[in-house]
C-alpha cells in the first residue's frame, strides 16, 4: 500500500497554551495536533458514562447525533471528541471509541440492559479551502493520541485542538483567527461547565458590543476601522453590501463554510427532555456572542452533559441563563492574539544575485505550489498550482516588498508574510499558523 501524505506525521500532544483550570474530576481532556497542517483534535472524556443530548442547527459533520435525540434515559456517554479536517476528521471521533474499547475501558460485554459497548460523539470544523495550503486532517492516530494524554481539570484555550486552525468574522471580511475556548463556574453545589471551538461565519462579539478580533476593510468608516462594533457593522451593512455589488460586475459575494462546536456540562441529575431544553437554550443564547449566528454557511452543534452527581438544585431554565454566560465567556477565551502585517524596508536590502538564489518552485502540497522569480532587485511570486496562496494569485506575478533578508511582505487587509529560510524551504506566515513549502529538486 503506497504511503500517503500523512504518513511520518508526528502528533503534538497537549501543547503549551493558555490554560482554564477547573476543579471537576469527572472531566479529562486532551488534545493533539498535526504541526504540518496544522490541524488538531479536543477529545473530553468523562470518567464514567453520562447522560447526553444535543441539539443541531445547519447540517455539521456529526457521529451519533441520531442516536442522541432518542431520549434514552440511560447514561451511555464516554466521550466528546471535536476535530479539524471536514468530513474526514470525523475518523477522529470513531477512532476514540475504539481506543476506549482497545485499552479495556469498554468490551461489549452485556450489563444489565445495555452492553458495555463505547459510545462517542463529535463534529469537525471545516479547516481547508482557502484557509490552508493543505489538506492534511486529524484522522485516527491523531485522536487516540489525545484521548490517551487527556488529564483532569484543564482545558487549552486559543488556536489549539480542534480550534488550531479556526477562523470567524468571514461574514465582514474580517478573517480573524480563532480557536478553542472554556469556562467553568459553581453555584453552591450545581457545577457548569462550556466547552467551544469557534469556527463561525459570524464575528465574536464581546459583553459591550465590539468585535472582539478582525482585519478591518480599508473600506469602512474611520470609525469602524479603529474600533469596529458588532452593531454598527450590522446596522450600516446593507448600505456597505449596496456599494460593494454596485462596484462589482456580476454581484459575486463572498462564501465560506463555517461550525461552531459546543458543549455544555451540569453536575445536576436532568432527564432526557430537560438536557434537551438545556442544550436548546444555551444554543439559542451564542447568537449574542457570535453575530449573526446559524446562518446558511453555518453548520453548529451543541451537545448537553449530565453527569448526574447531584440531585436538582434548580430549575432548568435557570442552569441555562447561567450556561449562557459561561458558555459566552467560554467563545470570548476562544480568541487568540492576531498576527499584525509585518513593516517593509524602505528599499531594497538584497541584490540581485542574492535574490536569484532565492528563485523556484516551492511546492506545499499538491494543490498549491508557489513560483519565485527575480527581477533585477526585485522579487516576484505566483501561484502555478491547482489552487492560489493566499493574496499570490494564478493570473500574475504579485511583488514581495522586502523587510529583511529573509523576510518579505505583500500589502493588503491581511498579513502575509513569506520568509525564505534554510533547506530550500518558504514559510508562509510564518509562526503559529504557517505554512511550509519546499523547492523542487531541493
Amino acid at each position: 500500500m503506497a504511503a500517503g501524505p500523512q504518513a511520518g506525521l508526528e502528533p503534538t500532544v497537549n501543547a503549551p497554551a493558555r490554560t482554564l483550570e477547573f476543579d471537576w474530576p469527572m472531566i479529562k481532556v486532551g488534545t493533539a495536533s498535526y504541526e504540518a497542517g496544522p490541524t488538531g483534535t479536543t477529545v473530553i472524556q468523562f470518567d464514567r458514562k453520562v447522560y447526553s443530548a444535543i441539539d443541531v442547527r445547519g447540517t455539521p459533520g456529526t457521529v451519533n447525533a441520531p442516536y442522541m435525540n432518542m431520549y434514552y434515559d440511560l447514561p451511555e456517554l464516554d466521550t466528546v471528541v471535536f476535530a479539524g479536517g471536514s468530513w474526514y476528521g470525523l475518523e477522529a471521533v470513531t477512532g476514540v471509541a475504539s481506543a476506549l474499547k482497545d485499552d479495556g475501558v469498554r468490551d461489549g460485554k452485556a450489563f444489565g440492559v445495555t452492553p458495555n459497548i463505547a459510545m462517542s460523539v463529535g463534529s469537525i470544523i471545516f479547516d481547508f479551502g482557502s484557509r490552508r495550503l493543505n489538506e492534511i486532517y486529524p484522522d485516527k492516530r491523531l485522536a487516540q493520541a489525545a484521548y490517551r494524554a487527556t488529564k483532569p481539570g484543564v482545558f487549552p484555550l486559543g488556536a489549539t485542538g480542534a480550534g488550531r486552525f479556526a477562523k470567524t468574522g468571514h461574514f465582514f471580511g474580517c478573517n480573524a483567527y480563532s480557536g478553542q475556548g472554556a469556562a467553568y463556574r459553581e453555584i453552591g453545589e450545581v457545577k457548569i461547565a462550556a466547552f467551544v471551538v469557534v469556527n463561525a461565519y459570524g464575528a465574536v462579539t464581546d459583553r459591550q458590543g465590539r468585535v472582539a478580533a478582525c482585519y478591518p476593510d480599508p473600506a469602512w468608516p474611520e470609525e469602524l476601522r479603529d474600533n469596529p462594533q458588532t452593531t454598527e457593522l450590522l446596522a450600516r451593512f446593507a448600505e456597505m453590501q449596496e456599494k460593494k455589488l454596485a462596484g462589482s460586475a456580476d454581484g459575486e459575494r463572498d462564501r465560506n463554510t463555517n461550525t461552531t462546536l459546543s458543549l455544555v456540562v451540569t453536575n445536576q441529575k436532568l432527564t432526557p427532555v430537560e438536557l434537551k431544553r438545556l442544550a436548546v437554550q444555551v444554543h439559542a443564547s451564542m447568537g449574542r456572542a457570535l453575530q449573526p449566528f446559524t446562518t446558511m454557511y453555518d453548520g453548529d452543534v451543541m451537545y448537553a452533559v449530565s453527569t448526574a452527581e447531584i440531585e436538582p438544585k434548580m430549575y432548568v431554565p435557570e442552569i441555562g441563563a447561567i450556561a449562557g454566560e459561561v458558555m459566552w465567556d467560554a467563545i470570548l477565551s476562544s480568541v487568540p492574539e492576531q498576527p499584525q502585517a509585518a513593516t517593509p524596508a524602505d528599499g531594497p536590502v538584497l541584490g540581485a544575485d542574492a535574490l536569484e538564489d532565492l528563485e523556484g518552485d516551492y511546492r506545499f502540497s499538491q494543490f498549491v505550489t508557489v513560483r519565485v522569480e527575480a527581477e533585477g532587485r526585485r522579487l516576484k511570486a505566483r501561484a502555478v498550482g491547482e489552487r492560489e496562496a493566499y493574496a499570490i494569485g494564478k493570473d500574475g506575478f504579485t511583488e514581495l516588498k522586502p523587510v529583511s533578508e529573509t523576510d518579505f511582505m505583500v500589502p493588503g487587509r491581511y498579513p502575509l508574510t513569506l520568509r525564505f529560510a534554510d533547506e530550500g524551504r518558504l514559510v508562509i506566515n510564518p509562526g503559529h499558523w504557517e505554512q511550509v513549502g519546499k523547492r523542487a529538486d531541493d
